[in-house]
C-alpha cells in the first residue's frame, strides 16, 4: 500500500498525499548489542492524522516511540518533527520541538506525590514563567477538557480510577497546546465502555483543537473506530501501512492473523462510509 494513498480523513481535512509530515522517520536502525530491533525503518505522520501503530508484542513499538522522543538511542537514521533534524538541532531548537509535543506514557507515569493539578502543571514548571494563579487556571481547563470532574484536581493518583489516571495523564500530555500527541496503549486496562469513550475523546480533541496523534496500541476497537492510518511493525520494520480497509484486505500472515483471526471482529464499511 503506499503511504501517500488520496485517502480524505473522516473529519474532511486535506487527502494524506496533500498534508504536512510532521514525524518524518528515515531508515531508522536500533539496536541493544547484538540485538537489532528496529533496522532501516521509514514512517511518516501527517498533520491532524491519527496514526495506529500496531505489531506483536516485544516487535519494538515503545522502541520506536522512545527513540523518537529521545530516550533511546539510535544507530542510524534520522528523525525529524516539524521539520527539524532532531540529530542536528541546537539547544534552543530542541527545545522548541519539545514544547510542540505531549506524551501518554502506557501506565500514565503520573506523580504520585503530586495531586491532578500539580501533575499537569509539571511541563509548565519545566518550559515555562508563569504565575502560579494562571498556571491553577490553564490546569483546570485541560481538566474539563478531557471529560474529568474539577474536584478531582486536588486529588492523588492513588485516588483516582484506571479511566481518571489516563484522563489525567492526558491532560498533562496537553498542558503545553502541543500539535502531536504520542499515546503508549492508552486504553490498556481500561473496560471496553471507558475505552471506547478514551477514544472518542482522542478524536473530538483531534478534530476540535487540529491535533496530529500517534497512537501505539493493541486495541482494533481503537483501530476500527479512531484511526485514519495504521503502521504495522514486523520484521524490524513496516511491513504494510494504510487504512483500516488496507488492513483487511492485506495478505501478509501477521496482518490478516490480527485483523480476520478468530478474535478479531470485520468492520462493517458501510457504516464507515
Amino acid at each position: 500500500m503506499s503511504d501517500v494513498a488520496d485517502i480524505e480523513l473522516p473529519n474532511g481535512k486535506p487527502t494524506q498525499a496533500e498534508s504536512e509530515v510532521v514525524l518524518s522517520v528515515r531508515d531508522v536502525t536500533v539496536a541493544f548489542g547484538e540485538n537489532v530491533v528496529l533496522e532501516n525503518l521509514s514512517l511518516d505522520v501527517r498533520r491532524g492524522e491519527i496514526l495506529g501503530f500496531v505489531g506483536a508484542s516485544g516487535a519494538g513499538k515503545s522502541v520506536l516511540l522512545r527513540t523518537v522522543l529521545g530516550l533511546t538511542k539510535k544507530r542510524s537514521g534520522t528523525i525529524m518533527l516539524f521539520g527539524v533534524d532532531l540529530d542536528k538541532a541546537s539547544e534552543a531548537e530542541r527545545l522548541r520541538v519539545d514544547m510542540r509535543i505531549g506524551v501518554l506514557f502506557q501506565h500514565g507515569a503520573l506523580f504520585s506525590a503530586l495531586t491532578v493539578l500539580e501533575n499537569i502543571q509539571v511541563p509548565m514548571r519545566e518550559y515555562l514563567d508563569l504565575p502560579q494563579q494562571l498556571m491553577d487556571e490553564l490546569a483546570l481547563l485541560k481538566i474539563e477538557l478531557v471529560g474529568l470532574p474539577l474536584d478531582a484536581a486536588r486529588k492523588f493518583p492513588s485516588e483516582l480510577s484506571g479511566g481518571m489516571i489516563k484522563r489525567a495523564a492526558l491532560a498533562r500530555a496537553l498542558a503545553l497546546d502541543p500539535e502531536i500527541v504520542f499515546l503508549d496503549e492508552p486504553t490498556s486496562g481500561l473496560d471496553p465502555i471507558g475505552a471506547a469513550e478514551f477514544d472518542e475523546l482522542v478524536v473530538k480533541m483531534r478534530d476540535t483543537m487540529g491535533l496530529t496523534v500517534y497512537m501505539v496500541t493493541h486495541d482494533l476497537d481503537s483501530l476500527f473506530s479512531a484511526c485514519d492510518r495504521v503502521a504495522v511493525l514486523g520484521k524490524k520494520r513496516i511491513l504494510v501501512q494504510g487504512s483500516i480497509e488496507d488492513m483487511l484486505a492485506s495478505e501478509e500472515p501477521w496482518v490478516k492473523s490480527y485483523f480476520r483471526g478468530k478474535r478479531a471482529r470485520q468492520l462493517d464499511l458501510a457504516a464507515r462510509g
